[in-house]
């Protein structure tokens, strides 16, 4: 039985030691067919680094002698292309550099160069011992080392060169997130060592005996690449080409043929299905889109989806954690973008209206400078580039972006409960809060959570005068209680029907024993709204609330707990009205006893 290769992206590794390989390398016929300059953008934890991997193995001259035993029984060993092992393969993943920003140059130009070097001791049979008559064995300058590397090449026969730069960004990022928006210019811009490295490799692919034959850039943003290259002209951005949709990441029926093979050599229980399985990991890890033109096709987080079959292999069951440790590091590693907004301007509210509403709708740029990061739009679109909105469709010309799954959730409820404190508009005691959502779950005591919930809105004015609307009221107690135990927050647009304004499910794979769910309908009045007016708005709440009570999404989900449907009203902040509904089976269940 195979082995699950989570957290291995040693491609070479993967294949002789016997590790379940989900075959990507289909897409190496199409990247031929393209110019030879490549630039691509996934989020982090995606599998970039395994396709890299793959890739280098493919083109390098070194395996020639294994590409049976490597790519024999995959989709390129039997169909192979003229460029097959061909190229010497210089590989950078900037994602090894460790650097505080004041010592950022120094660790770039060291972990360059020692590449290089490496670079030319693996083929220096190929280029020759005069290598080192051109390129100096002390150069502590990656710019100049690459500059002479790249004329002497071009001027002898020999392979050209395939460069490949992995995560070529995230040295650039981890100076953002600091703040550091000045230093970050200096690196990027005039002569700044990260913009002369790019501008030596542009060099390097420019000419007729161009020593770089072909080049292939992975990152999580292009805000660093227009910073370096004056906007993409370094290759041909591929990002959100239909062609290449699924070429990172997982679609639906390669987890299933993956789930298939360990269901068919029962190393899965014998009650479990595969289709069960893929329906558990969807809510979780589903639903990303990368194009336009491809929204039938929705891709899998391979890394997460790696974890999730890696621990139930292992444990026969569900891990304890549907989101990985190491996922929710990275996701942190992004919170400096609501953090740049610190008064809970535009683009904090951009992620509450996500929060509440489900989607947003913009144009997606595909070229930015850091300095304008924070406009709007960009900042719309640097959620996409991130992984925490996916394409959903269109509007009126707009593309529409969506939270993908649970796990995106959660970490834009982090994002949004951040915010809150650092505008000093709200902050609450979530161990307050956890205790009694737990009370509300075991022992069906749900008004203490909105009264909670109301007392602190009473007690906290800067967000007293911050609500305004309906949209406020849900994004408010849905980034809270998101972030509690017990329950997934399924709001009203992931609903089939779309009634009430939430769904509190039941989280029975970690805790089967939840006594109670609920469904939550929010009503927001202004402060001069009537008596009747309020008791109109309680009526068409009850209405919205047994429509979804009868949803077949909540007959499904609820499992054996109790279902409660509870009506909120607020007027202004004030909360006026309080009330739980009997749904339909709880009405039958108590005239049966």
């Amino acid at each position: 039985m195979k082995a699950i290769p989570y957290g291995i992206s040693d491609f070479p590794r993967i294949r002789r030691e016997d590790y379940y390989y989900v075959d990507k390398t289909r897409y190496i016929e199409l990247m031929e067919r393209q110019p030879p300059y490549l630039f691509l953008i996934r989020p982090r934890r995606f599998g970039k680094s395994l396709f890299l991997a793959m890739l280098e193995t493919y083109y390098s001259i070194d395996y020639a002698d294994c590409f049976d035993e490597l790519f024999g029984s995959l989709y390129i060993g039997q169909h192979p292309t003229g460029r097959q092992n061909k190229y010497m393969v210089l590989r950078f993943n900037f994602s090894e550099i460790k650097a505080r920003p004041e010592d950022l140059e120094q660790r770039f130009s060291e972990y360059c160069c020692m590449m290089m070097k490496d670079f030319i001791l693996k083929y220096e049979h190929l280029l020759g011992h005069r290598i080192w008559e051109v390129v100096r064995r002390d150069e502590t300058d990656p710019g100049q080392m690459l500059s002479a590397l790249k004329q002497y090449v071009s001027r002898i026969d020999c392979p050209r060169i395939y460069l490949m730069i992995d995560e070529y960004d995230n040295f650039t990022n981890t100076i953002l997130s600091t703040g550091e928006q000045n230093n970050y210019r200096g690196t990027t811009h005039g002569d700044g060592f990260i913009r002369s490295f790019f501008n030596v490799v542009k060099a390097a692919t420019s000419n007729a005996d161009a020593a770089v034959a072909r080049l292939f850039i992975t990152g999580v943003s292009p805000v660093t690449m227009d910073d370096v290259t004056s906007g993409f002209n370094i290759g041909t951005n591929i990002s959100m080409s239909p062609l290449f949709n699924s070429i990172i990441g997982f679609s639906t029926e390669e987890v299933r043929e993956m789930l298939t093979y360990y269901k068919d050599g029962s190393a899965l229980p014998a009650d479990v299905t595969v289709e069960g399985l893929i329906e558990m990991m969807r809510p979780w890890y589903d639903n990303y889109c990368f194009s336009a033109r491809k929204l039938d096709e929705h891709m899998f987080n391979s890394d997460m989806a790696l974890y999730f079959l890696n621990s139930y292999l292992q444990q026969q069951m569900p891990p304890e954690t549907m989101i990985d440790s190491n996922i929710r590091t990275d996701y942190n590693k992004l919170r400096h973008l609501v953090q740049i907004d610190k008064t809970f301007g535009v683009n904090a509210s951009v992620i509450q209206q996500v929060i509440a509403e489900g989607s947003i709708t913009t144009q997606i740029v595909t070229s930015f400078p850091a300095e304008r990061m924070v406009d709007t739009e960009n900042f719309k679109s640097l959620l996409f580039y991130f992984g925490m909105l996916s394409i959903q469709g269109t509007y009126q010309g707009d593309t529409v972006l969506r939270i993908p799954n649970l796990t995106v959730r959660e970490q834009l409820y982090t994002y949004l409960t951040e915010a809150y404190q650092q505008a000093d508009l709200f902050e609450i005691d979530f161990s307050v809060l956890s205790s009694l959502v737990k009370g509300m779950a075991y022992r069906g005591e749900w008004e203490p959570v909105f009264r909670f919930f109301a007392q602190e809105l009473e007690r906290q004015s800067a967000i007293r005068e911050f609500i305004d609307g309906e949209a406020h009221v849900k994004g408010f107690l849905l980034a809270y209680l998101g972030l509690t135990q017990g329950y997934i927050l399924l709001p009203e647009y992931e609903s089939s029907k779309g009634y009430a304004d939430f769904y509190m499910m039941p989280d029975l794979v970690r805790q089967p024993d939840i006594v109670y769910s609920y469904i939550v309908e929010v009503k927001y009045a202004r402060r001069d709204t009537s008596d009747a007016d309020i008791a109109l708005l309680k009526r068409d709440a009850a209405e919205q609330l047994r429509r979804y009570a009868d949803d077949g999404k909540v007959a499904r989900t609820k499992g054996n707990t109790r279902l409660g449907l509870i009506t909120l009203v607020f007027k202004g902040w004030e909360l006026v009205a309080l009330e739980k509904l009997a749904s339909r089976a709880d009405c039958e269940n108590e005239s049966e006893a």
